[in-house]
């Protein structure tokens, strides 16, 4: 059974020197690509984005943490689609994992995580929900002078005349600017969409090439199991014919049966037969 939430909690905010109150926060997968820095010191963290606060940039992390998984050639399947979402139960299971696999190969010493991320604060790696869209600023409105009517232009008290045009030009260059990020940010978000939809194809073609060859394998398994099978059968019947452990055979015909058998009941150093496959033998 693995490690409780409280305990999970303490083991993480003591090792990468954070401030995590819940396992959901790990969803932005910025905490488990610093686990993982800590055993191998090679992740690439100024790639990794401590401050996510978007579910495609949490996916965009958890893509770093795969890069990791295939350059060490760890199996375990990351569920990127499940932990973005930050829910518990998921987030839970695979902390529990990364635990499990940091007590084993984790080198031992001490792991300085903040110089390690370039001094970015504990507060910045906390993952809130994922949001779909950010929500433009709203601009207050501005109380006209007392005294004027709305929609009159001020008169300068100095000179008389009408006053600039600033106050009106501020306003429309704020919405350009709020623009022109909105349209970069959907440009970025439709990329990294791109790309975890690729990856998510791609590990699923494999998944099912690897099923293919399992099922492949076993047929292959279990074909020459029933050929060495049947010499065996054979083989005995030839040396004992009628099962009273005297053979009829000529000196060089058994030795050559019993060459045969000894090859077919060779085993490995440190290989030990089952049990029940023993009994069945006899």
């Amino acid at each position: 059974m693995g490690e409780s939430r409280t305990e999970l909690l303490a083991w993480l905010n003591d090792l990468l020197q954070l401030g995590l109150t819940k396992v959901e926060q790990c969803g932005s997968g910025a905490a488990h690509c610093q686990i993982m820095d800590s055993i191998y010191r090679d992740v690439p963290l100024s790639k990794v984005k401590f401050n996510a606060k978007h579910e495609y940039e949490y996916i965009a992390n958890f893509k770093v943490l795969q890069s990791t998984f295939d350059k060490h050639k760890i199996d375990n399947f990351i569920p990127v689609e499940r932990l973005a979402k930050c829910k518990f139960q998921d987030n839970l299971e695979f902390l529990q994992w990364m635990k499990k696999y940091w007590d084993q190969y984790y080198p031992g010493g001490t792991y300085d995580a903040v110089a390690r991320r370039k001094g970015i604060g504990s507060d910045a790696v906390v993952a809130p929900p994922p949001v779909s869209m950010p929500k433009p600023a709203k601009i207050p409105a501005k109380k006209p002078p007392t005294g004027s009517l709305i929609g009159v232009p001020q008169v300068s008290a100095r000179n008389g005349s009408v006053g600039s045009s600033h106050g009106i030009a501020a306003p429309a260059a704020s919405e350009y600017t709020r623009r022109v990020g909105n349209n970069q940010w959907e440009h970025e978000k439709a990329e990294l969409e791109a790309e975890y939809q690729k990856m998510l194809e791609d590990m699923t073609q494999q998944t099912m090439e690897l099923k293919v060859t399992i099922e492949q394998v076993e047929k292959e398994r279990e074909f020459y199991f029933s050929k060495l099978r049947e010499i065996e059968m054979f083989v005995q019947q030839q040396l004992d014919p009628h099962g009273t452990g005297v053979s009829e055979l000529e000196p060089p015909v058994e030795q050559v049966l019993q060459e045969i058998q000894s090859i077919m009941y060779r085993t490995e150093d440190g290989f030990e037969v089952p049990e029940n496959e023993a009994a069945e033998e006899y």
